[in-house]
């Protein structure tokens, strides 16, 4: 079967072996071996010197650290949207008491600086600005180069959800001055569910130490007083550290520039099926997403029919919409374990499904 979904995402032979060792002690040499192995990788992955910290969660749980570790009820706070997931972003600091000022977009439609720099001037008292790098759910990468400059004339704490766009597309957190960045490691990284990834700044330390909203689980600085002796405050997902162990060294053997460089040649040929079959994408392509393919159906198409039969005759399965895009958009994964070869074999199903979900 190719799991074609914007995550989880398949893994590599050596991935699946790993994980199926046998347990370790979490408080133990090895534990500590390994850990200490992984931080530094992460780090060069993330493009940082900061603190990158390691959370036995998902990738909505590293976003809801990055709320509980950086803000107070009652802050302020811009809340970037494009998609199911900004929404999510701006409605877990909701939860948390934050006062969350919502800058939302026509769905396809990535964030514009200028309107970031006009909703930063209305507002001097916000605290922090949260945006999505890469929407999953149209398909659809903010410019956040720009965005985080636009962020920064205002001096203003940066949060970022880098879930399904860290490792796959190129974010260089110190050049761009991002403070809390997020990923999870059933994306880009080849392994499964399970673990969090977070960097965090001098800056986002310092909104840490100033933060009052309840923390515990996610307390930062316990992970990171943990990390210092290459530990976890709780017991962590030691199987998929064995996995992300192993799938750092084949990253960092391909190299980050040829990943970030096979993700665009893959979703280079995704975007060509989609025109030569007279398809449209969701977002303009400009924007298009090198993770994920989110395509409109044409009318004369049964979306569920095209993506039933992908996958039980072709044995290729890709993802619907979401939300209020339900029934209306498919999406195609891209990231993490694929290569040319794979996306060949998929746009192939997918003329054959297609033809056989004709209304």
């Amino acid at each position: 079967m190719q799991l074609r979904i914007p995550g989880p995402t398949p893994c590599p032979d050596e991935v699946l072996k790993a994980i199926g060792r046998q347990m370790i002690n979490h408080r133990g040499k090895a534990f500590v071996e390994m850990s200490t192995r992984i931080i530094p990788r992460l780090q060069e992955c993330f493009q940082t010197k900061n603190d990158v910290l390691i959370l036995t969660t998902s990738g909505t749980g590293g976003l809801e650290s990055a709320v509980v570790n950086t803000l107070s009820p009652g802050d302020k706070v811009l809340g970037i949207s494009i998609g199911v997931f900004g929404d999510r972003f701006a409605e877990c600091a909701k939860v948390y008491g934050a006062e969350v000022i919502p800058l939302k977009y026509e769905l396809g439609k990535a964030a514009n600086p200028d309107d970031i720099r006009k909703a930063l001037k209305d507002n001097p008292d916000i605290k922090a600005v949260m945006v999505t790098h890469n929407e999953t759910s149209t398909g659809t990468t903010n410019p956040l180069k720009e965005i985080a400059k636009a962020i920064k004339e205002f001096d203003k704490l940066t949060l970022v959800d880098a879930v399904s766009s860290m490792s796959s597309i190129d974010l260089p957190v110190d050049a761009w001055g991002l403070d809390v960045v997020v990923s999870g490691s059933q994306k880009g990284w080849m392994v499964p569910p399970g673990l969090a990834f977070v960097s965090v700044s001098e800056r986002g330390w310092k909104a840490h130490a100033e933060s009052k909203m309840p923390k515990f689980y996610f307390d930062y600085a316990r992970a990171k007083k943990f990390a210092a002796d290459g530990q976890t405050p709780w017991t962590p997902a030691v199987s998929v550290y064995f996995g992300l162990d192993v799938a750092l060294d084949m990253m960092l053997k391909e190299g980050l520039q040829n990943i970030f460089a096979r993700h665009k040649r893959v979703a280079d040929k995704a975007r060509a099926w989609v025109k030569a079959r007279g398809l449209r994408l969701v977002p303009e392509e400009k924007y298009a997403s090198n993770t994920v393919t989110a395509v409109h159906v044409p009318d004369d198409i049964d979306e569920s029919k095209f993506r039933t039969t992908l996958r039980t005759e072709y044995k290729v399965e890709i993802a619907g919409g979401q939300s209020t895009m339900k029934g209306k958009v498919f999406r195609i994964g891209h990231l993490g374990f694929i290569n040319d070869k794979d996306m060949d074999e998929i746009t192939a199903a997918m003329d054959q499904a297609l033809l056989k979900a004709k209304k």
